[in-house]
């Protein structure tokens, strides 16, 4: 690349970058993903480092944040908010630690490893405990002051009465919005016909810095500490002193913080997080690694942009930008059509996505999602991707609207649209697509839980009329089956295996795997309680229905119709011949007088070491109780494991809910049970 060409790509760069550190940090409108960006400011920095005659003091690899925005007070940093160089495997990683151990020997070094919140990173200085001021990062030299509105933070200390602490002092963290939280204020920005924020760090952002504390105050912000800078009094030794001293004082510091010894330590960590990232009530996109010692530190010393004893090692993208290619409209088990967009492959959280759902007509009228967009998407805690927004500025004209097909796009039967209903649905008896949907779900893992009973074999046993319903999956034979594509000998006789296991799937299962509309596998535990068998359910009525706790007005005109129908009943009839659970067992039936939690709503938090979550939920369930995810007034119990969360202390404010620990939790079961 000649020089003329290469000045021209660095300028052009330096524009590109600019713009989107504006939309991230002033707008907090991102339009790419952070790896995307990164990967811009990556090839910006190799290309000066080759051509340093080109490096200018306002390129963007000159600088740590943004600008800092217009409406508020300018609070120059004692020391600078410098931002952290990443890495995104641990061939990286141990190229980190390669770098330390060349610059400090052979020394035992020891990491302090913080998740990686993604919020707003702020600093708090206190005078004589008092909270004093309060301002983001801004440029890394130079924030804003937005003391008032991080007083409205509750869990972030005014003042501090602790012996010894030091004159003045200075705390640094982020402030975050709880996923709970973040669907809460996006709820009532919809209601109000505001935009919606795209995601909890830009909502948490967007709170902080709005310039009337009084709608700052409504909106539910958190913060974590972890950086602690004595301005006068007394040294910690290590990151991990400092951090312990915070908690004393009063601060909130991360529960997931950990001294590791060694490499081997982070890594086995990093996996851990990863694990349970989806479980936490707030985002976090990495792990922040620190050497320890803070004597190391200082001899490890700085860039003029990064810390050399610091490093984020990024987890695997979960938002990124792609194109709409087309939509297509999937027609599932009840009928509905869902539109789903086609999109051009992105990796994202570690898979290759190209396609992604969007519910319905009107959520695709409502972000005005046009084939051929640039759209911004993004895989949270239920692992789909979904279509956050539009990129409007990447249009060109050539975008065109979907217009929703007025036949069912498989059958062509006529489509209805009932009132009140988001989704418009295929009114056609035999239509293949619904069939397809309901074998599916009738073998899911939930349900019947057949192996091997995929997508592309349905696909074949329905095309080639080998089965006409669910109760047909158990008349297949091995002749039949092993002239299918790719199903031999041995995978045919393995999937027969899955079949007949199937029969033993409790009446519960059964029950879900019908595929009745409403009844998730919840409800099914609830009804099955109550109705001990196939044959007394099919002759309830609503009223009867009605009278199990739990189950609403929709479910249960949902299963007398279903009941009502002769095809249904046909089909229940032919499964009773195979032999499947269509009643319990007397020992399995929990009778209404051992239903002692009948009426009980249970929220779990951290992590239980004699069960699973799901085990504790069906010890639950099985004595008539509940399992919800958010703790309210109407909580009965708390069930508090290793490491909880958030949930705990909210159980804890409300004063009105019984928290167990794990023991005292068996205890109730067994105890009553």
């Amino acid at each position: 690349m000649i020089l003329n060409t290469i000045e021209e790509r660095i300028q052009k760069l330096r524009r590109v970058i600019d713009y989107h550190n504006k939309k991230y940090y002033v707008d907090n409108d991102p339009e790419i993903s952070d790896k995307e960006f990164d990967t811009l400011l990556n090839e910006l920095k190799a290309l000066e480092k080759d051509n340093p005659q080109l490096v200018t003091p306002y390129s963007p690899t000159q600088r740590v944040g943004g600008e800092v925005a217009e409406g508020f007070g300018k609070v120059e940093h004692s020391t600078r908010m410098m931002s952290l160089d990443n890495v995104y495997n641990f061939k990286e990683l141990k190229e980190f630690e390669n770098r330390i151990i060349r610059s400090i020997g052979d020394a035992k070094v020891e990491y302090v490893i913080e998740p990686k919140i993604d919020g707003l990173g702020v600093s708090l200085l206190y005078e004589n405990g008092f909270l004093i001021r309060g301002a983001t990062r801004g440029d890394g030299e130079v924030g804003e002051d937005v003391t008032t509105n991080l007083k409205t933070i509750k869990s972030l200390p005014l003042l501090i009465e602790f012996g010894g602490l030091p004159d003045s002092f200075e705390v640094r963290g982020e402030v975050f919005m709880t996923k709970n939280g973040f669907e809460k204020v996006n709820r009532e920005k919809e209601i109000n016909g505001e935009p919606l924020f795209a995601n909890p760090r830009n909502a948490a952002a967007g709170s902080l810095r709005l310039l009337n504390p009084a709608i700052t105050v409504k909106r539910p912000l958190d913060v974590f500490l972890y950086t602690l800078n004595i301005i006068r009094g007394d040294e910690f030794d290590t990151q991990i002193q400092s951090i312990k001293a915070m908690k004393k004082w009063g601060f909130k510091v991360n529960p997931h913080i950990k001294l590791c010894k060694n490499f081997d330590e982070v890594e086995n960590y990093y996996k851990k997080i990863l694990d349970i990232r989806n479980t936490l009530d707030y985002e976090i996109d990495g792990l922040v690694i620190k050497v320890n010692d803070f004597r190391l530190q200082i001899e490890l010393g700085e860039t003029s942009k990064h810390p050399k004893w610091a490093i984020a090692y990024k987890f695997p993208a979960q938002q990124s930008t792609t194109k709409i290619l087309d939509i297509k409209v999937q027609v599932g088990r009840t009928g509905a059509l869902t539109p789903v967009a086609i999109l051009e492959p992105v990796e994202l959280a570690g898979s290759t996505i190209s396609r992604c759902t969007l519910h319905n007509a009107d959520e695709i009228n409502r972000k005005d999602i046009r084939i051929g967009d640039t759209v911004f998407i993004e895989k949270g805690g239920d692992v789909i991707p979904k279509v956050v927004k539009v990129v409007e500025s990447m249009r060109t004209g050539d975008e065109k609207k979907f217009i929703f097909p007025e036949s069912c796009p498989v059958c062509s039967s006529i489509i209805v649209r009932d009132e009140g209903e988001v989704h418009y649905r295929c009114t056609g008896a035999n239509c293949p697509a619904q069939l397809k949907e309901k074998i599916l779900h009738f073998a899911s893992r939930g349900a019947m839980n057949i192996d091997g009973l995929g997508t592309a074999l349905v696909d074949q046993l329905i095309d080639l009329n080998l089965i006409k319903d669910y109760a047909d999956l158990y008349d297949l034979t091995i002749d039949q089956l092993v002239n299918l594509e790719r199903m031999g000998d041995k995978s045919g006789l393995n999937l027969l295996k899955a079949i007949k296991e199937s029969k033993s799937r409790a009446f519960d299962a059964t029950l879900y795997a019908l595929g009745i509309r409403y009844v998730g596998d919840n409800n099914a535990k609830l009804v099955t309680r109550k109705f001990n068998s196939i044959d007394s359910l099919k002759n309830a009525s609503v009223e009867e229905l009605l009278s199990i706790h739990g189950i609403g007005e929709k479910v249960a005109i949902s299963i007398t119709t279903f009941f009502s129908q002769e095809n249904n009943l046909k089909i229940i009839e032919k499964l009773k011949k195979m032999d499947l659970t269509l009643e319990s067992d007397s020992s399995d039936h929990t009778s209404n007088e051992f239903n002692f939690l009948d009426g009980k709503t249970f929220v779990l938090t951290g992590t239980l070491e004699s069960m699973t979550r799901e085990q504790a939920k069906d010890k639950i369930e099985n004595y008539g109780g509940k399992v919800t995810n958010n703790v309210s007034s109407k909580t009965a119990y708390v069930v508090a494991g290793k490491e909880p969360g958030s949930k705990l202390k909210k159980a804890r404010e409300l004063g009105s809910v019984t928290i167990l620990n794990e023991n005292e939790f068996i205890n109730l079961i067994n105890k009553e049970g």
